[in-house]
């Protein structure tokens, strides 16, 4: 079962040519490449996104990205891409729906999983940084959520 996220961030994109196949369907690693921008969306809402990160000495790679493909994007569609967070105190995980803009339709479920990396040393972090759970907690004291 999916988990439910505390907060959300969407983002619409209009599928560009340049994402498409000759068939006029997106390419797969372009939808990763909507997760990435649905992210930062709500990365910024969360006050900590990758320069806030870079400032407080941790990078956050992705160490775990799954995709499930219900329907193909094609050329032209109107897109919403849905962030949320899941969970924030010894790792990020965020789950992503892509839907038809127009419909509501799912076209794919998605969900990432990073964790904190010490800048200095390249130490992974076994919990959260403590400056990246209290920008979640303001975050989620100033209401708003799902």
């Amino acid at each position: 079962m999916r988990g439910k996220g505390v907060l959300a961030a969407e983002i619409d994109v209009v599928v560009p040519f340049f994402d498409v196949d000759s068939l006029e369907i997106v390419w797969h690693g372009h939808y990763v490449k909507y997760l990435e921008v649905a992210r930062c969306a709500l990365l910024d809402d969360l006050g900590h996104n990758y320069v806030r990160m870079k400032e407080t000495g941790f990078a956050w790679p992705i160490i775990d990205l799954q995709l499930r493909y219900a329907r193909a994007a094609r050329f032209g569609q109107a897109l919403r891409v849905r962030a949320e967070l899941v969970e924030w105190e010894n790792r990020l995980k965020v789950h992503y729906t892509i839907s038809d803009t127009a419909t509501g339709e799912r076209l794919t479920r998605a969900s990432t999983i990073q964790v904190a990396v010490r800048l200095s040393d390249g130490e992974m972090q076994l919990v959260s940084p403590g400056c990246f759970i209290a920008d979640v907690e303001k975050r989620l004291a100033r209401g708003n959520t799902l």
